[in-house]
């Protein structure tokens, strides 16, 4: 029985009630805000802050650094933790998109920029020039900005591993300031918080990136709350390091709505404190670890 506006609302009530006190913050400067969703509502662009309801948003845009979701809005998997937009047609690709985003990050004064986009699996190269064309169009305007990457798996089907191996190789060639691919979860969670990856896979990625250039950085992370526990996390940074990943995220998941996966904890600080440790002693050259940590947190300053 499909539940009533009004039960909906009580119930995420009832969700945002039993969030403990250490993930409330407040969002950031008003105008730090409104000018950077100016900038992008102008230009109908995306960011994964925006899109993705990032928590740190504020703070990052204070410092000069955003993230931009690349390829429309639509994602072609459906992840269940996800707040992307998914489940319809793909939007087609913006022509202009390049220039647009090269001119928001000269407009907003950006240092660092990460380009993430949707799983595009509709795309003959599952979007990999496509990073590399924003790449170059940022460099051209903007030739101080260093640029790091947040890629999909690029995966184009069974039988494909060359194809996959291709893909990564023309943006590991575009030189970006780091490569990031997210693990997300631990091996055993794999199939229901990530429908459409696979841990081994995305291992192979990271893996990849170090094959054909050892002196780029590499970086992935995870979202603690699935149902994990400690013993799986440590497992999944060592398969990280064994795969030479340089740089590791640990945030928390947060239930973006009622449709989405529901949070099975909350890890505390002094948790997340105790697996950076960890981290930090398994050879992670640059970790971040906490509750509101993202992906692209901080992600042009030194560890």
């Amino acid at each position: 029985m499909t539940s009533s506006p009004s039960q909906q609302h009580q119930a995420w009530r009832t969700e945002l009630a039993r969030m403990p006190d250490w993930l409330r913050r407040p969002i950031g400067k008003a105008s730090d805000l409104a000018t950077v969703q100016r900038i992008i509502k102008e230009r109908q662009i995306h960011t994964i802050c925006e899109e993705g309801r990032c928590p740190n948003r504020g703070e990052c845009y204070a410092n000069r650094t955003a993230t931009f979701l690349l390829m429309g809005a639509v994602c072609t998997r459906a992840c269940a933790f996800c707040q992307v937009d998914k489940g319809h047609a793909p939007m087609a690709l913006d022509p202009h998109e390049p220039e647009k985003v090269a001119e928001s990050v000269r407009l907003l004064g950006l240092r660092y920029v990460v380009l993430t986009s949707v799983a595009r699996d509709d795309l003959p190269d599952q979007g990999a020039g496509w990073f590399v064309k924003v790449m170059n169009t940022i460099r051209a305007v903007n030739p101080l900005t260093a640029i790091e990457v947040l890629t999909p798996d690029f995966w184009g089907g069974l039988g494909k591993e060359a194809s996959q191996a291709e893909r990564v190789k023309t943006v590991v060639q575009a030189q970006p300031a780091c490569y990031n691919h997210n693990l997300e979860t631990v091996r055993r969670l794999q199939g229901p918080v990530r429908r459409g990856a696979q841990y081994d896979r995305s291992l192979r990625v990271l893996a990849l990136v170090k094959e054909l250039d050892p002196a780029i950085p590499t970086k992935s992370g995870l979202m603690l709350g699935h149902g994990e526990t400690e013993a799986e996390i440590i497992e999944a940074m060592e398969d990280l390091r064994r795969v030479g990943c340089d740089r590791l995220t640990l945030g928390q998941y947060l239930r973006p709505s009622l449709d989405h996966r529901p949070v099975d904890r909350y890890w505390t600080p002094a948790e997340f404190d105790r697996l950076g440790a960890i981290a930090r002693e398994l050879g992670f050259s640059h970790v971040r670890s906490g509750p509101l940590v993202r992906s692209s947190y901080h992600a042009g300053e030194d560890p």
